[in-house]
Formats: structure tokens, C-alpha cells, sequence
């Protein structure tokens, strides 16, 4: 019997791919920069599967050229780039890899925190441009102090409830704003549930995780940002249109805010004329708050995972649209 066709759109750590190279008929882009579009649906019209990114825009265009096409089994926790309402619709099942990448991202959270907040970046250009004359100056690129300070958390998930573990270690009053409240976790960790405004108005940090919806587009816009503190500081390592970067870049240019740590952008790769890039308050990163050995290599064996369980007739692990199981494929 052959074996299930799968196109997997960007290689992968060998621990996944291991597995899906042994399981199935697997082809890999071999290139770094993601497939054009028109790759990925010549390449889904005669699949089985698609294992891909987020990068990958996987609607009804794609769809509609792959008739064989029974799961898109993705790398990622975040799905916004694979339009479920089609994928069920069509009886096609769509995986994510949630929860393995929960504390790595939790300490990336705090990596642009503490970078942006102590000045590390600025610091080391500092240091590398032969600006540093004097060896010590009390006025020399002073930061704020995290110990003590207040944070915002937004979106208490699984990702926002690591955050709020962390800050207890640094005897932080902890801020949360949610569509969930979770009075269990306040009493454990002694976080307080306040209104976001309220949130935005007395946190020092504000940390964003919150997944990419109707409802999350812009929701750091220039209303929530004229009510921070001027000495305070906004982290997002979410999704990049979660925050209006034109409003954002306006509060640190005009110092309405202190700084800004960014891992993610309304654009990827950002452009290289993205105004935010020219500022010395923003710490940014190219979308690297899962890139860990380890982390990467466990969300490459969930991808495979999920595509062993669902052609082994079983559900996979990690199924997103479950509402797809009472949708017979045609």
C-alpha cells in the first residue's frame, strides 16, 4: 500500500522530520525563505497532508486545488494563517502544537522585557561604536528597575500565566486582563484581575498574550497607549497586528511611553523602513520566542505526530477544528 503524500513547507529539526520521512511520501521545500503561494497549491493538488508555518497562507484558494487534501498539520501554536471555517467545512482536519512552547516563550517574554528596560542593546552598540570614554558615570545610560515594579499581563493563558510565575520571583505586583478570569491562579499567585484600562493605566510593564482575532486586531492602539505611564514599557511577543505600530511608534518617538520589546510585527519580515527600527527605546527580534533547540525540536515531533495519529485513523492529539469530526470528507 503507498504511502500518504505529504508536502512540507519549510525543512525542519531532524526529530520531526525524522519521523514523517519514515512514515510517508514526504517532499520539503529546500529553501530558507518560505514557497510562494502558487508552490504551495501546485504542491497541495496532489497531497495527502501539508505540514506548515505560520507563514503560509493556507485558505480557500489552496483548498480549492486539493481534492486529496485530508490535514494541514501545523508547526505553530497560532493557526490565524489557515482559515478553519474552509479546512472544516471541507472535512479537512487542521493540528497545532500548543503548550510545548509555552515557557520558552515565556522567557523571551522576559528577555525583551529586561533587554528594553536595562538598555542591553543599547548598551552594546554602546560599547561597539567606541562611544565608551568614561568607565563609569552615574548618569550612564540608566534603565528601570523591574524588582518591585508592576505588570500588566494581557491574556492570561497558558503563555500569560508563565509570565505572572516569573514576576512573583521578582516581587512584582502582578496586573491581569482576560475573557477568562481564573480566581484560582489570582489566590495562588496573588495577581489581581482589573479592567484593561485600568491595566494600562498603572502597570510600569505590559506584556501582550493574546492570540490573533476580529477582536485583538489593533487592541494596543493610541487611546490605550496615551493612558500609560510615561516611564512605562509595552512588550508583545503574540502576534504582530495585535499592536498598531503607526500609534505605537508615536508614543516612543513623542515619549508617551519608555520603550517597547518586539518580537513580532503587522509584517514579516519587517521592512527595513519600518520607522520602529530607528528608534534606540525598542528592542526587536525577527519572531524567535519559541527558537530553542529544544522547543523546536518537540514542535516538529507534534507536526508529526498529529499526521501519524490522523492516518492511523485515530484523532489526532492536537486537532483545532474538532467540529470537523462530524463533517463526513467527500
Amino acid at each position: 500500500m503507498p504511502k500518504p503524500k505529504v508536502y512540507v513547507t519549510r525543512d525542519m529539526p531532524e526529530r520531526g522530520l525524522r519521523i514523517i520521512k519514515e512514515k510517508f511520501d514526504a517532499e520539503v521545500w529546500p529553501e530558507y525563505v518560505p514557497p510562494p503561494k502558487k508552490v504551495i497549491i501546485e504542491k497541495a493538488a496532489k497531497v495527502d497532508a501539508l505540514a506548515t508555518l505560520l507563514s503560509d497562507k493556507i485558505d480557500a484558494e489552496v483548498f480549492d486545488a486539493a481534492p486529496k487534501l485530508k490535514i494541514v498539520a501545523q508547526m505553530a501554536v497560532g493557526f490565524d494563517n489557515i482559515e478553519l471555517a474552509e479546512a472544516t467545512k471541507r472535512g479537512i482536519y487542521v493540528t497545532n502544537t500548543p503548550g510545548v512552547l509555552t515557557e520558552t516563550t515565556a522567557d523571551f517574554a522576559w528577555t525583551l522585557l529586561m533587554a528594553v528596560a536595562r538598555r542591553v542593546v543599547e548598551g552594546d552598540k554602546y560599547v561597539r561604536t567606541g562611544q565608551w570614554k568614561v568607565g563609569w558615570h552615574p548618569m550612564m545610560l540608566q534603565g528601570r528597575d523591574i524588582s518591585g515594579a508592576t505588570l500588566g499581563i494581557v491574556g492570561l493563558g497558558r503563555i500569560g500565566c508563565a509570565i505572572a510565575k516569573r514576576a512573583k520571583g521578582f516581587d512584582m505586583r502582578v496586573l491581569y486582563n482576560d475573557v477568562i478570569r481564573r480566581p484560582d491562579f489570582e489566590k495562588e499567585y496573588g495577581i489581581e484581575f482589573v479592567d484593561v484600562d485600568y491595566l494600562f493605566r498603572n502597570a510600569d510593564f505590559i506584556t501582550i498574550n493574546v492570540p490573533l482575532m476580529k477582536e485583538t486586531h489593533h487592541l494596543v492602539n493610541e487611546r490605550k497607549l496615551k493612558m500609560m505611564k510615561k516611564t512605562a514599557y509595552i512588550i508583545n511577543n503574540a502576534r504582530g497586528p495585535v499592536v498598531d505600530e503607526k500609534a505605537l511608534y508615536k508614543a516612543l518617538k513623542e515619549e508617551w511611553i519608555a520603550g517597547a520589546g518586539l518580537d513580532v510585527f503587522e509584517q514579516e519580515p519587517t521592512p527595513m523602513d519600518n520607522p520602529l527600527l530607528k528608534l534606540d527605546n525598542v528592542v526587536v527580534a525577527p519572531h524567535i520566542s519559541s527558537a530553542s533547540y529544544e522547543t523546536r525540536s518537540k514542535m516538529a515531533e507534534m507536526t508529526a505526530e498529529n499526521l501519524v495519529a490522523f492516518f492511523e485513523g485515530k484523532t489526532p492529539p492536537n486537532l483545532v477544528n474538532t467540529d470537523v469530526l462530524k463533517v463526513k470528507k467527500k
